[in-house]
């Protein structure tokens, strides 16, 4: 483990990213880490919401429990905690200053530039606007 990964904030999307997510991470971590796995419902500020946030919830529940499997597996605890916020790249960084987290990590979601632009791009806005080390997992090829 090195000491970026003693209590890194890894936000997750689906359960596919947490499946993703763990294999990037596994080298990474020790049973001495703490992760703390964040999903974030995006709220829409006004606009009705992109899907219901009970469905949300769900999706965040498999996400936490596959990352937490895995983790498990190899004697790493998680906490996990969904956060309601209008900017997600705001709620990663809240958790992370709340939680005293050592950095946040993630894997890099690939989409186009388009899709980047629209959606504000939360990997070049954790990335650009460090408030603690951030660190880009890499991908692991299946």
């Amino acid at each position: 483990m090195t000491d970026l990964m003693a209590r890194p904030v890894i936000p997750i999307a689906n359960e596919t990213d947490a499946k993703t997510t763990y294999a990037a991470a596994a080298p990474y971590l020790d049973p001495d880490s703490r992760p703390l796995l964040v999903n974030v419902i995006e709220k829409a500020g006004g606009a009705p919401d992109k899907a219901g946030v009970e469905q949300r919830q769900e999706v965040a529940e498999k996400a936490f429990g596959a990352f937490a499997e895995l983790a498990a597996a190899d004697g790493v605890s998680v906490d996990e905690e969904i956060r309601y916020h209008t900017d997600v790249v705001d709620a990663i960084v809240d958790a992370a200053t709340e939680h005293e987290a050592t950095a946040i990590a993630f894997v890099s979601r690939g989409s186009s530039r388009i899709v980047r632009f629209l959606s504000g791009d939360v990997r070049s806005k954790l990335i650009a606007e460090p408030t603690l080390p951030t660190v880009v997992l890499p991908t692991v090829d299946e």
